[in-house]
């Protein structure tokens, strides 16, 4: 069934997403089903993968060559971090003048000061994106039409980035369902590192100090804890390598707090830790 917010005629011809995995498949299924795209080439490296992508009716072709992508509109790249940069060059050598590229990484810093000369000016122009959606499943067969939608996407224009390309890329996302914001590529990072990089990193290190005896005892708080610790190694270290800075001024505040909660436990003082406890319960409920 097709948005009521939808276009009446495709924003784009021919969408092109390397990489159809989870969040690569739910960008199909919502730009398909809310007339985004004319038509969708999924790329990826597993020929198999790609048919069967086919065939759940996400992508009308799969492909392991991106010269088949060369009439993209716009392409998307949602592999891992540390591969982004390369598979954007890639499509870059392909796709004509006037074509954009973006991405779908959870960091942003290194990869936009790597692309600065797409520019558009000769070529496709590359500009971030980050939904700030997913899950810890993997996979296409995860995807969802709905994952982006009331979901933030932030993306990060840098200098020399041309307003109209700008514009026609929060419409894309827009039309997907996901309300944009636009920053820096460094004020992205910062803000991730604290937001969702940092507690992954602390329920891995909950889930790792996980005793075999205590296994049968973990109930709702330990497993919704721990929940995005089964998340995918192979697309995490990346994400912690290439945010490493900012990750780790993120640890050092959340130390002084654990450090402020563990003075209060030594010193036996409850109104300390009754304040602690309240903060943590306003800014929790402040989410909303």
């Amino acid at each position: 069934m097709i948005d009521s917010s939808s276009p009446a005629e495709p924003l784009f011809g021919t969408l092109a997403i390397a990489g159809v995995g989870l969040i690569g498949g739910s960008i199909a299924a919502a730009a398909r089903r809310n007339n985004v795209a004319g038509q969708i080439i999924g790329i990826g490296r597993t020929a198999s993968r790609l048919e069967a992508a086919v065939d759940a009716g996400l992508i009308d072709t799969g492909t392991t060559d991106p010269a088949v992508a060369a009439e993209a509109d716009l392409a998307i790249v949602c592999t891992p971090v540390d591969r982004i940069v390369k598979d954007v060059r890639i499509l870059a050598s392909v796709l004509g003048p006037g074509s954009l590229i973006t991405d779908a990484g959870s960091t942003k810093d290194s990869v936009c000061k790597a692309l600065t000369d797409l520019d558009g000016a000769n070529g496709p122009a590359f500009i971030g994106s980050h939904p700030l959606a997913g899950s810890e499943l993997q996979g296409f067969e995860h995807a969802r039409a709905d994952l982006f939608h009331g979901r933030l996407c932030v993306i990060t224009p840098t200098e020399n980035a041309l307003p109209d390309h700008t514009a026609r890329l929060e419409q894309f996302w827009h039309a997907l369902g996901a309300n944009v914001v636009s920053r820096t590529p460094e004020l992205h990072d910062q803000a991730l590192a604290r937001t969702s990089h940092l507690p992954h990193l602390v329920a891995a290190a909950m889930a790792g100090s996980l005793q075999d005896s205590d296994a049968q005892f973990t109930a709702s708080g330990f497993r919704d804890t721990t929940r995005i610790a089964a998340g995918d190694p192979g697309l995490w270290v990346p994400i912690f390598s290439h945010n490493t800075t900012a990750i780790l001024a993120a640890l050092d505040r959340l130390q002084a707090k654990l450090k402020e909660f563990s003075d209060s436990l030594q010193h036996h003082d409850t109104c300390a830790l009754q304040k602690l406890l309240e903060e943590a319960k306003r800014n929790r409920d402040g989410l909303g």
